[in-house]
């Protein structure tokens, strides 16, 4: 009997050491991210039958099992995946807040700067120091849309190597999650047994996975894991690692994208199904708000720019000649797609019909296809091109299309960019209208002529016989009068009814008369010789502050600015109230995950007294036994 006691003392010994390995193992890890606490699991050996009955021969170890719950952790991973996503967008989209809402450096006060100036010239159209201090605005206009840009840039350049960076980090964890498979499928090979601390090393690696991009983990009979991205994407397959790679946008190259990159073809995974994890803001971010913004601003300089450079060439400077360009405008980007030779060009028809998006215009061996990339709209199909779409019209420049060839046509991306000042000498400033109008001092009447309006439909380039001489002379009665370009010695009406307050339109002008006339006056509209102090166009030029010419006519240049910085605003507070929110949620489902798997210092303390005590205990037992059989020797 004193063997079974000798027994029963051993194996009580060992399960009480087990414990204590166990324990300390527990405490050792309190801290170390990932760790799952591990427990002891035993049962009674099988009895011993005698006589009296069964009796027990003491205790064995089964296995070292660690709390888990596959329920815990994924709704850890999903709230981590969330929860970098935001902080990340957060992170980004406050960039662009303080860049655009700053009310120092944004781009209100400086618009406000160069009108004022504008209006200068109108006060002052003879003043040499208003021109040039307009010239001085202007650089500082075109300098801060520059700015602006050069900002905006550096974030997606920035954006591009974090990109990048991020698929180098999802590329090492998928390799080491690969190989933990491989390790934790061979220690399983036969036995029921857990590799607990691999398990552990391998959830945390997926932890960390979830906060670069939303995982989908599927757990394999031989405990690996198979996980996927996207909309099913396979990233790690058993001990196989699917590598990812950053790679040059096909349309645009300027931009990085993730793709699967094999031996001679790229396959790009579109961004859209990359959701969650710090990966997945970048690029939203890149196509939500950076893309969106820069092409606003991109926006307003194009239509600014077009807009007053039509209405300074109908105006004449102070040489008396007509208005030339005033800004530098760039023309719409277009890329082809990568290895298509026909060249296409786009250009800017109308600035109230532009729009903030890109295009793609494709060709199938047939008809064209013009896709408005923002929400998608498709345009056509047209056999031929040049073709008319939100105030772009696209032609073919050069080559022959064949069928698959598309471009990426960008109007306004690098708009503030490539916004120039084609003006350096203020005389060459367009202040005033190049005819005037006149009535003759001999008139008997009372009849009236307003000063003449160049006809901007004329645009470009003016009438050639705008500035000739045009009378107009009332016949008897005074009810009807002829017209007659005295300059070209030709009729250009003859007995046209007169109606007090009407209107007349020839050579690209349009002027008022009104009054009443007598037989054989004249009225004239000729050359605004002299105009030095006239102001006519200057006043058109600053009133295009106030005028709607963006978003159909509802919108102005200011208020084309103020939607920017709305709506980034609006982003931002909206990006960090769900941040806010789903931190709170990742605390939650990490304490409740936490109050399962994590380890109690103050239990482990209990346990390691409890367990010291067993181990005691058991060493006494095997000492009894040990005495009773040295007792058993003694008897003679």
């Amino acid at each position: 009997m004193s063997g079974s006691v000798l027994n029963i003392g051993l194996t009580a010994l060992s399960a009480a050491q087990a414990g204590l390995v166990v324990t300390g193992h527990n405490i050792s890890n309190a801290s170390t991210a990932g760790f799952h606490r591990q427990r002891v699991d035993s049962s009674p050996q099988t009895p011993q039958f005698s006589g009296s009955g069964f009796f027990g021969r003491g205790v064995s170890v089964d296995n070292v099992r660690r709390a888990y719950s596959e329920i815990l952790d994924r709704q850890v991973q999903l709230a981590q995946t969330q929860s970098s996503f935001y902080e990340t967008y957060g992170a980004q989209i406050s960039q662009i807040n303080n860049l655009v809402a700053d009310p120092t450096s944004g781009l209100s006060p400086a618009l406000q700067e160069f009108f004022r100036a504008v209006q200068d010239v109108s006060a002052s159209p003879a003043s040499t120091t208003s021109r040039q201090a307009l010239l001085s605005q202007t650089g500082a206009l075109v300098s801060r849309f520059g700015l602006l840009d050069q900002r905006l840039s550096d974030l997606r350049s920035g954006l591009n190597t974090q990109i990048a960076n991020s698929v180098d980090s999802i590329n090492t964890l998928a390799s080491q999650i690969a190989s933990l498979n491989g390790r934790i499928a061979t220690l399983r090979s036969g036995t029921s047994i857990e590799p607990n601390d691999l398990l552990d090393r391998r959830d945390n690696l997926v932890m960390e996975l979830n906060k670069l991009v939303s995982t989908q983990v599927v757990r394999q009979n031989d405990g690996g894991y198979n996980i996927t991205i996207g909309s099913g994407q396979a990233l790690v397959v058993g001990e196989t690692a699917l590598p990812l790679a950053a790679v040059p946008n096909l349309d645009d190259p300027r931009q990085t994208e993730v793709a699967y990159q094999f031996p001679g073809a790229t396959a790009i995974i579109d961004p859209q199904n990359l959701n969650g994890g710090s990966l997945g803001a970048l690029l939203r971010f890149r196509s939500d708000s950076l893309d969106v913004a820069q092409n606003a601003l991109g926006r307003i300089a194009v239509a600014l720019g077009q807009d007053f450079n039509a209405q300074h060439r109908l105006g004449q400077d102070v040489n008396g000649a007509v208005g030339g360009t005033f800004f530098r405008v760039p023309a719409p980007t277009v890329t082809p797609r990568t290895g298509v030779t026909a060249q296409v060009s786009a250009a800017v028809t109308s600035t109230s019909a532009l729009t903030t998006s890109d295009y793609r215009l494709a060709y199938d061996g047939t008809n064209y296809t013009i896709t408005r990339l923002s929400d998608s709209t498709v345009s056509g199909p047209f056999a031929t091109l040049p073709q008319t779409v939100d105030g772009l019209a696209f032609s073919l420049a050069s080559g022959t299309p064949v069928g698959g060839n598309s471009w990426l046509v960008q109007p306004t991306r690098f708009g503030a960019r490539d916004l120039g000042l084609s003006v350096s000498d203020p005389a060459l400033v367009a202040a005033a209208a190049p005819v005037r109008s006149a009535a003759a001092i001999t008139n008997l009447g009372t009849a009236t002529i307003a000063a003449p309006v160049v006809d901007a439909s004329t645009q470009p380039p003016l009438n050639a016989a705008l500035r000739n001489t045009v009378t107009i002379t009332f016949n008897s009665p005074a009810t009807t009068f002829n017209v007659v370009d005295t300059t070209a010695a030709t009729t250009l009406a003859t007995n046209v009814a007169y109606t007090p307050g009407m209107t007349i339109s020839h050579n690209g002008w349009s002027t008022t008369i009104a009054g009443t006339p007598e037989a054989g006056d004249t009225l004239t509209v000729q050359s605004n010789t002299g105009g030095r102090g006239d102001n006519r166009n200057a006043l058109l030029l600053a009133s295009l502050q106030s005028l709607s010419r963006l978003d159909g006519g509802t919108s102005s240049y200011q208020s084309a600015y103020s939607a920017i910085v709305g709506r980034v605003g609006a982003d931002a507070r909206e990006i960090e109230v769900s941040g806010r929110a789903q931190r709170d949620i990742l605390g939650e489902t990490q304490k409740a995950q936490q109050s399962l798997v994590g380890v109690n210092l103050d239990e482990e303390a209990a346990n390691l007294i409890r367990f010291q005590q067993a181990y005691q205990a058991a060493s006494k037992l095997i000492s009894v036994s040990s005495k009773l059989f040295d007792d058993i020797l003694a008897l003679e």
